[in-house]
């Protein structure tokens, strides 16, 4: 009767927690308004296309980037990038700990037993003990804390908020990591360009100096022209190794990035520094909230920040914990299972904090506070978003506009080398001339050729900064 008595109000109280589980006393998330402007800055300067329905931002990288040798490299790095491999491993850890929190819902149930069998002689003893010996038991066995108040429920969210984090960071790693092939390529390019001005330079200083050498050997000019010409050949010839040296230690970043040993790496596409196209869409700024992973990452932490706030909550409220056990048992082989050795019980406990020193309620505002950080953090991620859009559509214009004009510095360069050249063999003019006009030269060769890097490097930036690359 005791028994039956005992789970009846066992099976009373599950009922009344089963009916109570639907309370949460959590608060409702609700997204923080971050008004956008109308348009990027910079748009309308770069020539820029502001369709609201269209944006370089949803197209594949392979759309934007089509240089073969860059394609293959990004298709490489995406398969065997070592962050980008952590951040996926990040993501498949995160979803065993929601699996780990959300056990905390269920009931927990375990099985168990016990037994002990002897044969012992009544001779050694001199007492007479049934033999052989047994004694046994076997018990099943649950608990349960209801989730009245979300608890349990809201540390799930937290979880599973963190988990959508982790995926938008994985997303945030895809996207730096085609913008840091893209960017390494075309440096690659840069100083492939920049290794050829320099030898096409010293072989004209080359045949430079050996013009003066015959012209101070004929007594035609002083030894002093001869030392300047070979000043020139000697910039030349040091700029080279510089140069061979930062190519093999980009190459080498590169490997890196690919997931593979130091090591050389194709860059030999003579269109790699081409501008840019200039009529790319970007759409409006309210679209870069929902495409930009590092904008979605920061709400989820925002959303795990809200669900924190309801765990800390949801302590203030009393806990019931429901046990209940069944087993069986006996003390000889024959009635180890034997039904009328059962054994059943349900124990029902409730715990209400009532002194906690100010801990509670410390977990509380600290939870609270740390949601009004996290506002803070998404708020700033979507201007910091604006900011970068804007920045790159800027260098659009103006790294194009320096383009052209260091491509008219370059030809007027040219021009006043050949000019002084002329003059300096005819007699008219002394060889500091020269050597000015020509380290002007060459310097704005090695300029010109960072422009073209730079402005090809707007294309980059700007599918970057519009979130385009992780899809």
């Amino acid at each position: 009767m005791i028994h039956h008595r005992l789970i009846n109000a066992t099976a009373s109280l599950a009922l009344a927690a089963t009916l109570l589980a639907g309370c949460n006393v959590g608060p409702k998330y609700t997204r923080p308004q971050v008004p956008a402007p109308p348009a990027f800055r910079g748009a309308d300067d770069a020539a820029i296309s502001s369709a609201p329905t269209d944006s370089i931002g949803d197209q594949q990288w392979s759309a934007i980037f089509k240089q073969p040798e860059l394609q293959a490299l990004i298709t490489e790095a995406l398969k065997n990038n070592f962050d980008l491999r952590i951040a996926a491993e990040r993501v498949l850890e995160q979803q065993q700990q929601v699996k780990i929190t959300r056990s905390q819902q269920f009931p927990q149930i375990s099985a168990g037993g016990t037994g002990a069998g002897a044969d012992i002689p009544s001779s050694t003893t001199g007492i007479n003990i049934d033999s052989p010996l047994a004694i046994g038991s076997f018990a099943l066995n649950a608990s349960w804390t209801p989730d009245f108040w979300g608890l349990y429920r809201n540390q799930t969210k937290v979880q599973r908020e963190t988990l959508l984090a982790q995926t938008w960071a994985q997303r945030a790693v895809r996207l730096s990591l085609v913008q840091q092939i893209a960017t390494t390529y075309f440096q690659l390019r840069a100083l492939d360009q920049q290794l050829e001005v320099a030898r096409q330079t010293l072989k004209a200083r080359q045949d430079s100096v050996k013009l003066t050498s015959t012209l101070v050997n004929g007594g035609s000019a002083p030894l002093s022209d001869l030392r300047q010409a070979e000043q020139l050949l000697y910039t030349a010839t040091s700029q080279i190794p510089q140069l061979e040296q930062q190519i093999q230690q980009t190459e080498n970043s590169m490997q890196l990035l690919l997931g593979h040993a130091p090591g050389p790496v194709a860059h030999t596409d003579a269109t790699a520094l081409t501008p840019p196209p200039q009529d790319l869409p970007v759409g409006i700024p309210s679209q870069l909230i929902e495409r930009r992973p590092d904008i979605q990452q920061a709400e989820a932490q925002l959303r795990a920040a809200n669900a924190q706030v309801g765990v800390a909550k949801a302590q203030f409220f009393p806990q019931l914990t429901i046990s209940a056990s069944a087993g069986l048992g006996g003390n000889s082989f024959s009635n180890l299972f034997d039904p009328s050795g059962r054994t059943i019980y349900g124990i029902g406990q409730l715990a209400q904090p009532i002194f906690t020193g100010g801990k509670i309620r410390g977990q509380y505002d600290l939870s609270k506070r740390q949601q009004d950080e996290m506002v803070l953090a998404y708020q700033k991620s979507i201007y910091t978003g604006f900011r970068d859009v804007s920045n790159a559509l800027i260098a659009v214009n103006k790294q194009k506009a320096t383009r052209e004009q260091q491509e008219l510095l370059v030809a007027a360069a040219k021009d006043a080398t050949r000019l002084a050249r002329l003059r300096y063999q005819g007699g008219a003019t002394s060889y500091l001339e020269v050597l000015t006009t020509d380290t002007n030269l060459f310097t704005a060769q090695l300029n010109l050729v960072t422009a073209q890097q730079n402005e090809a490097l707007t294309l980059v930036q700007l599918y970057a900064s519009l979130g385009g690359g992780w899809q």
